[in-house]
């Protein structure tokens, strides 16, 4: 089991990698089409998105949930 001091960092791991990649490959597919070799351009531009995605949602998850808190009813 993974230590629940974690949870932060491996939820900035998952949804990083899983919009990161959702959004590459949109942006892939709208700018080449869909050549053979779309999947391997898809994970490069993947593979370096998700180097800057996930270190910025490190970065700014903690202060868009102290934002949220503070503009949300109780």
């Amino acid at each position: 089991m993974i230590h629940p001091r974690l949870a932060p960092v491996i939820f900035g791991l998952l949804l990083s990698g899983f919009m990161s990649l959702l959004v590459s490959g949109v942006a892939t597919l709208r700018a080449v089409g869909l050549p053979a070799d779309f999947f391997f351009l898809w994970m490069s531009a993947w593979a370096s998105s998700w180097m800057i995605a996930f270190p910025a949602v490190l970065l700014i998850a903690p202060r868009v949930r102290r934002f949220v808190d503070r503009n949300t009813r109780r």
